[in-house]
């Protein structure tokens, strides 16, 4: 059971490193998209990491508990949902660039207020 696990997020790595190699040099997304994506970070991701983000159903999302993650594994795992945790893909409605931004934003320590 654990190799079989091992080797999905292996591919699940794989695929988004080979996602965000394009990414690289890109610009951000518009300021109104940005908007969109804060929207969808404090509304849908808090639902179950909690509206300050400091976790619930689903662990924090918080600067210092990122800190062990690669952005390629957590863009994979917002892209492609866990099926280890009940984290749902949301790959159908953003795409990866918007995936990265989100991890970025995440990684700044989003302000409460914005």
């Amino acid at each position: 059971m654990r190799r079989a696990s091992s080797w999905a997020r292996a591919s699940a790595l794989l695929a988004a490193l080979l996602v965000l190699a394009p990414l690289a040099g890109r610009a951000e997304p518009a300021r109104a998209r940005q908007s969109e994506l804060r929207a969808m970070l404090d509304q849908d991701c808090g639902s179950c990491h909690g509206l300050t983000r400091k976790g619930g159903l689903g662990p924090a999302l918080l600067p210092d508990r990122l800190a062990g993650r690669s952005d390629a594994d957590l863009i994979a795992v917002i892209l492609n949902g866990s099926a280890a945790q009940p984290m749902p893909p949301w790959g159908f409605l953003i795409d990866a660039e918007d995936a990265a931004w989100l991890v970025a934003e995440l990684r700044r320590g989003v302000a409460d207020d914005e």
